[in-house]
């Protein structure tokens, strides 16, 4: 019995994400694919989180926590570089790494085209992904994703320059 739609939440950040967020966004295991090149602070996260109450029309980014029925956080899904005029935004996805392999990514993805195909009338989404990152590569296709671009030598880690992937998604009309 796999994870679904219904087993599965999203919601705003809260106060008390802070060690959740603090333990994310300090694995520098994943700062390869979110060009995090430092430390984050407690107090610069708490700051950060007392500002996400901000809308995702202000901000043009909004984050939301994925949690499961007990409410207990498993990742962090995001729209950026949210675009009203054009009706698109960019998604980005983390999983805690004790959740990976388990289906919750793919729910995350199906929860977040609800919010932006349904309230927010976005009529498109798009992601970037490194050409080496075969799990979010397959990730994307399996829900309906088409790579639709290569950025040649995008991103710079680990002394060497790596090709990044487009992927995107139009909605359904």
């Amino acid at each position: 019995m796999g994870v679904s739609k219904q087993s599965l939440h999203l919601r705003a950040l809260e106060p008390s994400d802070l060690d959740f967020l603090y333990t994310l966004e300090n694995d520098q295991d994943l700062w390869a694919v979110s060009n995090t090149l430092v430390l984050f602070s407690r107090y610069t996260l708490e700051q950060y989180i007392a500002h996400a109450k901000e809308d995702i029309y202000s901000a043009k980014q909004q984050r939301f926590v994925l949690t499961n029925a007990d409410q207990h956080p498993l990742g962090c899904i995001d729209l950026y570089d949210f675009d009203p005029q054009h009706h698109r935004a960019g998604v980005g996805l983390v999983i805690q790494k004790n959740y990976r392999g388990k289906g919750y990514a793919k729910v995350a993805l199906a929860l977040i085209e609800d919010v932006a195909f349904g309230p927010l009338q976005l009529h498109q989404l798009y992601a970037g992904v490194g050409e080496d990152n075969t799990t979010s590569i397959q990730l994307f296709q399996s829900m309906g994703y088409e790579q639709t671009g290569l950025r040649k030598d995008w991103n710079f880690h680990n002394k060497v320059y790596h090709n990044e992937l487009i992927f995107q998604k139009i909605a359904h009309v």
